[in-house]
């Protein structure tokens, strides 16, 4: 065997040796860049989908119904026996758009000089009908949400009793009022109201 033969042959183990390695570093990195640019790529992925869901949510998004945006009218007018007495309220969408409502009307005395009278509103079951319950109202243009309102005149200016002249009705989350005709006495001031709803049932 030539020295050179010598040389080659000891040398191809080492030499396969140290290109192993190498290949091995050189996968480990290729290993690593993917993994970088992968959680890159997820990252990117996750932004984007959480920007397009919240784009979504504000989309579907429905404003709450304004003061402005809304009419109010009288439905049915309640009587009966028991000095009880009640009036259904409605509120009608004219904003052009869709809007929501949710909750009960704030409600409230005054007197011919649109002063404010002492008034004590209770949520929930009236005389003339169950609560419908807090529901969240979609009402399209045109479209109207309603409650009862219930109260007791035992005699006409007996102690204790509110001589009404209007009934201011605010709608829920909102500052501004509606305001109505309402020339009725009402004992201590007490209204009784239901929640809002598209239709109530009343007690025949």
């Amino acid at each position: 065997m030539t020295v050179n033969e010598h040389l080659n042959t000891t040398d191809q183990p080492g030499t396969a040796k140290h290109r192993h390695r190498a290949d091995r570093r050189v996968g480990r990195t290729v290993i690593g860049l993917a993994a970088v640019v992968g959680l890159g790529l997820a990252g990117w992925a996750g932004t984007a989908n959480a920007a397009t869901s919240s784009g979504t949510a504000t989309a579907k998004a429905t404003p709450t119904c304004s003061a402005a945006a809304l009419k109010a009218t009288y439905g049915q007018q309640l009587g009966g026996g028991m000095n009880h007495a009640g009036i259904v309220i409605r509120l009608r969408n004219l904003s052009g758009r869709t809007c929501a409502l949710r909750g009960y009307p704030g409600l409230g005395l005054e007197n011919s000089a649109h002063k404010k009278l002492t008034t004590h509103t209770t949520w929930g079951n009236t005389w003339y009908a169950h609560n419908p319950g807090k529901k969240t109202l979609t009402l399209k243009d045109g479209e109207s949400a309603e409650a009862v309102v219930a109260w007791t005149h035992a005699n006409t200016g007996t102690s204790g009793a509110v001589h009404a002249a209007y009934l201011e009705i605010t709608p829920p989350a909102s500052t501004q009022h509606k305001t109505l005709a309402l020339p009725q006495w009402v004992d201590h001031g007490d209204l009784a109201v239901t929640a809002l709803a598209k239709h109530i049932t009343v007690n025949s």
